[in-house]
């Protein structure tokens, strides 16, 4: 079998028979894509090698792609090859053996208070866009702690409890519930108030059940909310440009820094793992050590005016 065929089977097994999200099987798709212009997609896999996956490896590396890209690489071709093995369509796996590259730890990027603060407010002071909706969104990103993906993708259906709390589908179809303070409550009324007047009068025919949607009736994308939120953190707004995942940091530092249990608040965020959750206690530690070092006489800085 070619690899352009192999990798078409493997992506409609991890969508049909696994279940995996639209922008998993994605993710999949385009690392998968490099392997293909690395080796061609006419070689046949059952002579593809472990070096020739190395030399694939070495060229992300001589492009000075990030380690967690290259990591992300290397995870789909083993589990690419690992399905070939299972169903029998090579006898032997080439990327067994195939390690990791050290990957640096990143903090979290997250928002101090006054920076989420003023970002929300962007589409009240600052309207650029349709501003109802968009503090609404902003509001309630950062209230949930949500991924960008989730909040596209909720519909009024999924809501409980007056808007207090809502069902999202996570990364691996995984449901849980998530919640809403009062600020981002209000938020959503004002916005659905608008949302049925807009479709009244424009006489939009079966708008969108998505929550969040443009002002033609159809859902809004994970583009659409990147787009939204880049105006309001560019030179028209706060000027200072904010990734949409950088509401999810600040919730969970924001979380943890005032005490939650860091096993609360993975279950908030839909993390498998609690190690993923731990990054954020580790930038709580270091705001407190560096706010130690500059504030007491004996801390870093006291220690320099001596």
């Amino acid at each position: 079998m070619k690899l352009k065929d192999f990798i078409e089977e493997f992506l409609n097994y991890l969508s049909a028979v696994r279940g995996l999200s639209e922008n998993t099987v994605t993710g999949y798709k385009n690392d998968l894509s490099l392997l293909q212009h690395f080796l061609s997609p006419e070689i046949e896999i059952s002579s593809v090698t472990k070096e020739n996956l190395l030399l694939c490896i070495g060229q992300l590396s001589r492009q000075k792609k990030a380690a967690a890209s290259i990591n992300r690489f290397i995870s789909a071709v083993r589990t690419l090859f690992s399905f070939g093995l299972r169903y029998q369509y090579i006898q032997k796996n080439p990327a067994l053996e195939l390690k990791t590259v050290k990957n640096p730890k990143r903090m979290p990027n997250f928002m101090t208070q006054a920076e989420v603060d003023d970002l929300c407010h962007q589409p009240i002071e600052n309207e650029l866009l349709w501003k109802n909706r968009d503090y609404a969104i902003m509001t309630m990103l950062y209230s949930s702690g949500c991924r960008i993906s989730e909040i596209t993708n909720l519909k009024l259906s999924d809501f409980l409890d007056d808007y207090h709390s809502a069902i999202v589908t996570g990364k691996g179809n995984k449901q849980r519930r998530v919640y809403f303070a009062s600020e981002s409550r209000n938020a959503l009324n004002v916005y659905l108030e608008d949302r049925k007047k807009m479709i009244l009068d424009k006489g939009i025919e079966n708008p969108s059940d998505k929550l969040f949607i443009n002002q033609r009736g159809l859902p809004l994308s994970i583009n659409g909310v990147r787009f939204i939120i880049t105006k309001y953190s560019g030179k028209e707004g706060t000027n200072h440009h904010v990734n949409p995942h950088a509401f999810r940091h600040t919730f969970a530092t924001t979380m943890i820094g005032n005490g939650a249990d860091v096993r609360i608040v993975q279950e908030m965020l839909g993390h498998s793992s609690i190690s993923t959750t731990q990054r954020y206690t580790h930038v709580t530690t270091e705001k407190l050590i560096d706010i130690y070092n500059k504030a007491h006489p004996h801390g870093a800085n006291g220690e320099k005016k001596r």
